[in-house]
């Protein structure tokens, strides 16, 4: 791609807009442990770590080495009359191709086995590159994937999922845990704590600084402007007035903030961002067509997920079909009541939330509604970050048809309904990735603080409220 046509605001304390209302602060000086957070609708803007890279790099290296080990050693282990079947974490995915079944064993595979291990590999590649004399231009390519595969990463969701499957084979046969199933505890704790520790700001804002960007030439000269501001004695962040401009504005150039690397710039919509060379747009281009078509697509699906089974139980040479229902019926049956409102919660309510909290938004969206918008807005990010623990009944299923494979004297196997549900679930996911919350602030008549020019800027961005994170308290 060309280099972007781009104007650069000026330098000082960076400008961030709101991800989910679209109000554009300027982030001030503010003390390590302290989240800078919308003053608008309490999002975060940004997490302030004392240590930026040298922790999140420890912890990178241990979830990489634990992920690791726990693909290359043996999961569970049943013992059924006698006979002996072991797995490993993606035995489950061959097992689904070999039924037919090439779309969950595609979405196994990539969710507990190729993007984490991937993820992490880009992380601890950035962080590596940063402790370079000279970082490469490509860092900023990897960190925008990076940042692009963190939905998709679901050890913690395969590791309930086990559980539950654990529970489900303990009345069946003996049941035993491999050191994978340890290997696994340990890298979800790990990559929490490295998720928790890892701010991308802070590595979008250190590859700026030394010219390591996507279209960067020369590191910027030293100055007030290029080195860190120090926290003063308070957490308070400093009011913005309005931007400037190094360079003179473009006719139709407005404010736009990058979806990846959330760098604010002067551009005309369709410029490429120049820190992380991604497509800049003022709003997501299509969104509420796009949105639509998607959670149409995954309503209709929604329902021959529940209708038709998940798996086909037979237990000497007895039992039959599994619907999602139906293995809440027969936890609650067998007393699990807890573990039946769990997986009841995540396969049912959940799906039904996303449809319905989608369609919701979209409809008070095209409305023009102003009605409950901070509601929607908190709404919105609980359906984005709830979304991926609908694919527990997947992963159950994983479980169970890689271990339970013993002829007429026991036998799960996958069917038509995991496929379907499987498919709800990444089609509500890209839903909610998709549709574009700062719709709902636009269309409500709210000050979205973006102007069609710096040299008339009546928005007056304001400060952003700090907030001492937990971890610090």
């Amino acid at each position: 791609m060309a280099a972007p046509s781009t104007t650069s605001l000026e330098a000082g304390h960076p400008l961030r807009e709101c991800d989910d209302c679209g109000l554009v602060v300027r982030l001030g000086p503010v003390s390590p442990g302290v989240d800078s957070r919308c003053p608008r609708c309490d999002a975060v803007l940004r997490r302030h770590r004392e240590s930026e890279f040298h922790a999140p790099m420890a912890l990178a290296v241990a979830s990489l080495v634990l992920c690791l080990l726990t693909v290359s050693s043996p999961f569970l282990g049943l013992r059924l009359l006698g006979q002996d079947r072991d797995s490993e974490v993606f035995s489950g995915a061959w097992v689904f191709y070999d039924d037919g079944l090439w779309i969950l064993s595609i979405l196994v595979i990539a969710t507990v086995v190729l993007v984490p291990l991937l993820r992490l590999g880009l992380r601890l590649m950035v962080l590596g590159g940063l402790r370079m004399d000279r970082p490469p231009p490509i860092l900023a390519t990897m960190l925008r994937w990076h940042e692009k595969l963190g939905i998709w990463t679901m050890l913690e969701v395969f590791l309930f999922g086990a559980l539950v499957s654990y529970t489900r084979l303990a009345d069946l046969a003996e049941v035993e845990f491999g050191p994978a199933v340890y290997g696994l505890a340990a890298a979800v704790v790990a990559m929490v704590a490295a998720d928790g520790s890892f701010e991308p700001q802070a590595a979008w804002d250190a590859l700026e600084r030394r010219a390591a960007t996507a279209h960067a030439t020369s590191p910027p000269p030293a100055g007030p402007a290029n080195s860190p501001q120090p926290a003063g004695p308070t957490n308070s962040l400093q009011p913005a007035g309005p931007a400037k401009v190094t360079q003179p504005a473009r006719a139709g150039a407005m404010r736009i903030a990058c979806d990846c690397c959330h760098k604010v710039s002067l551009a005309v919509p369709g410029d490429a961002c120049p820190r992380c060379d991604s497509t800049l747009r003022h709003r997501k281009p299509n969104s509420i067509t796009r949105s639509w078509a998607l959670l149409i697509a995954a309503a209709v699906l929604y329902i021959p997920a529940n209708y038709y089974p998940v798996m086909t139980v037979v237990t000497l040479g007895q039992g039959g079909p599994h619907t999602i229902l139906g293995g809440v019926m027969e936890f609650a049956e067998s007393g699990f009541l807890p573990l039946a409102l769990i997986v009841f919660l995540a396969s049912v309510a959940v799906p039904m939330l996303k449809l319905l909290g989608l369609a919701w938004m979209l409809i008070a969206t095209q409305q023009g509604s102003a009605r409950a918008l901070l509601f929607r807005t908190r709404l919105y990010r609980f359906v984005e970050a709830i979304g991926r623990w609908s694919m527990i009944d997947v992963f159950v299923v994983s479980v169970l048809i890689a271990l339970v494979r013993f002829g007429p004297i026991a036998s799960i196997n996958a069917d038509i309904g995991a496929a379907c549900f499987g498919a709800v679930v990444v089609l509500t996911m890209i839903a909610a990735e998709t549709f574009d919350p700062r719709l709902m602030w636009d269309v409500a008549e709210e000050d979205t603080a973006v102007t069609p020019a710096v040299n008339n800027d009546r928005s007056a961005p304001i400060a952003a409220s700090a907030h001492e994170s937990p971890a610090a308290r």
